[in-house]
């Protein structure tokens, strides 16, 4: 896996979030892979709640500056860039004031969900693609985490297919337990539509509460990892449908799998 590079796409990352199971491996596979010499870049939002100054974010002005249409709105979108302490590996954050520049990550002060949650996960989406394109950096895996992260798979297979620089990517996604209740914005469907991706596409998103944005990443993905020990039986039962290459959830120091993992996939080609 020496000559590979690896896209890692989380919507949590330790040290930059607090510790949960997403953030924690999503920050330990990119290290494993990342230690054997696989070039590894990392894309999480850039949440209010992270500390700048701390971790030394700084914005990458060469990168910056263009708007995403985001259900016929122009957002401004801004990236700012960071290294790992020890470990040398780069994080960019996707960021934009309308979206992230409120101090609290997925719900307000109530518990409640942001009624904005699912153009904040389109405006993520959109955002790694086109600041990866203007990197010109081609991966051949990109590994997704996070709900937040979930609508990428369904964006690269649709609204980017196109795209010359993804024609070679594998897309696979770690399936974790269920990570919130309740519903995102039910127009949801309809602003993903507006970027010309048919009904048939994002059937599964008719409600969207959390098993069906993750199915949709499942649906199209190219293989699938257990991030969890236990998911809904439903995730389950699409994955086994799919007949998608599995690897089975990992505990402890057992990361080295991830990458038999990753070569396999590779070499399907």
């Amino acid at each position: 896996m020496k000559d590979k590079r690896i896209l890692y796409v989380s919507s949590e990352v330790i040290p930059y979030l607090p510790e949960t199971e997403i953030a924690s491996t999503a920050f330990d596979v990119a290290k494993k892979a990342h230690s054997n010499g696989v070039q590894t870049r990392i894309f999480m939002p850039r949440f209010g709640v992270i500390n700048e100054r701390r971790h030394q974010l700084h914005e990458v002005i060469r990168l910056s500056g263009m708007n995403l249409i985001i259900n016929d709105m122009d957002m401004p979108l801004i990236i700012k860039v960071a290294s790992i302490p020890k470990e040398r590996m780069q994080v960019y954050f996707i960021d934009n004031d309308e979206y992230f520049k409120r101090k609290a990550i997925f719900t307000d002060e109530d518990d409640q969900l942001f009624s904005d949650n699912d153009e904040r996960a389109i405006f993520f989406a959109k955002g790694v693609v086109e600041t990866v394109k203007k990197l010109n950096w081609a991966p051949n895996i990109i590994h997704v985490h996070g709900w937040m992260a979930s609508l990428l798979p369904l964006y690269l297979k649709e609204y980017y297919s196109e795209e010359p620089l993804f024609a070679e990517s594998k897309i696979v996604t770690s399936v974790y337990n269920k990570d919130f209740e309740g519903m995102l914005n039910e127009d949801m469907k309809e602003k993903i539509k507006f970027d010309k991706i048919s009904e048939d596409k994002i059937n599964t998103l008719d409600e969207p509460n959390y098993n069906s944005i993750i199915k949709s990443a499942i649906e199209n993905s190219d293989a699938i990892v257990m991030g969890s020990e236990v998911i809904p039986k439903e995730l389950t039962e699409t994955i086994n449908n799919l007949n998608l290459p599995l690897l089975s959830y990992q505990s402890g120091d057992s990361f080295e799998l991830y990458l038999d993992f990753y070569r396999s996939i590779v070499s399907k080609d």
